[in-house]
């Protein structure tokens, strides 16, 4: 048995320059293995698509599905972009569902129970947004507290102002203007709403890959000593990326008013788990191994579309809970796979 190094080279066929690496070489071969792994959740994507369509032709593949899909699934394509720059910073921010819920409350309850024209409500709830943003930055970062820990209990705050300012009542009758410019004129036939989460997308994919600012981030994600000691401001970028946070999950919380055409009180446990299950999940693809806008969008609606497949199977709605669950488990444990595969790749 001999190999290939052994062997000589074909008659006709001509030799190797020296130094190029042969078709199996090792930067061959991670190469292959990084494109792998930057494609195939898209890949997945279409198949699971193509299994609906199979499955539930007459429902399922209709460009109405299609649209429904991408309209009611915009707050969590903008809320999981306000996960991502406290996650590159190596913080977890369990606040910004309630942030989201409750800056929607406030909203309707400025609006509708106190006669506040749309846009200041908006503008007010955005502003409460970043002042809860830089609450649990300030807090994180002053008194270097586990980020875990103080954004799960200001959650629990958020969450119980945005049941006590209505008096735990759905607030209806929200401006009609907010629900017309966001579920009712469309562009391309999709709804607007799912439009302004694609600009939010662009500009975090643009502010993560290409400024100093997410470059610094992400250094600062992979290790906060070594960035300190290269002169990095790490109480900064991490005090400004749950700034940062907290003004897009007010964004959604405005968006779902407009969904809804109403603010509704209400325990925002699976919409955390589902953003926080895309943004993990979008870790696995397009830029492997550091937290993405494009690969978090493709997650959103690579969930989206299972879940709403499964439900024109006739799935029960307790099995969106535990999809999106066993997803947040199968994301962390495959970033943890790539993370160990590539520094086995840089070590060998």
């Amino acid at each position: 048995m001999t190999t290939n190094v052994d062997n000589p080279a074909e008659p006709g066929s001509a030799p190797n320059p020296a130094g190029a690496p042969s078709s199996g070489s090792r930067p061959s071969r991670i190469f292959n293995a990084r494109v792998a792994e930057a494609t195939m959740l898209p890949v997945a994507f279409v198949l699971v698509i193509a299994l609906f369509a199979i499955l539930r032709p007459d429902t399922f593949f209709q460009w109405s599905n299609f649209t429904s899909i991408f309209g009611l699934n915009s707050v969590e394509l903008v809320l999981v972009m306000a996960l991502l720059i406290p996650l590159t910073n190596g913080d977890l921010d369990l606040s910004v569902a309630e942030i989201s819920g409750m800056t929607s409350v406030l909203v309707g309850w400025l609006n509708v129970n106190h006669g506040w024209g749309i846009v200041p409500a908006i503008l007010v709830g955005i502003a409460v947004g970043i002042a809860c943003g830089a609450l649990n930055g300030a807090i994180v970062v002053k008194f270097d507290v586990n980020p875990f820990i103080v954004t799960l209990a200001t959650g629990s705050v958020f969450d119980g102002i945005a049941f006590w300012l209505p008096n735990q009542q759905t607030i209806p009758g929200i401006a009609p203007q907010l629900t017309q410019w966001t579920q009712l004129n469309h562009f391309l036939g999709i709804p607007l709403d799912f439009w302004y989460g694609i600009v939010i997308l662009l500009v975090m994919f643009y502010v993560l890959t290409f400024t100093p600012f997410g470059q610094r981030a992400l250094f600062i994600g992979q290790s906060r000593e070594v960035a300190r000691l290269s002169g990095f401001k790490v109480s900064s970028t991490r005090f400004w990326g749950f700034v940062v946070a907290g003004m897009i999950a007010a964004i959604s919380g405005v968006i779902n008013d407009g969904v809804l055409s109403s603010a509704t009180p209400q325990n925002q446990g699976t919409l955390l788990l589902s953003v926080y299950a895309a943004a993990f999940l979008g870790l696995t693809t397009i830029q492997p191994g550091r937290f993405n806008a494009v690969g978090a969008g493709i997650s959103v609606f690579f969930l989206a579309v299972a879940v709403n497949g499964m439900n024109l199977l006739g799935a029960q709605t307790y099995v969106q809970s535990l999809f999106y669950g066993i997803f947040l488990v199968v994301a962390v444990v495959l970033s943890r796979v790539i993370a160990r595969r590539r520094a086995a790749n840089a070590s060998g």
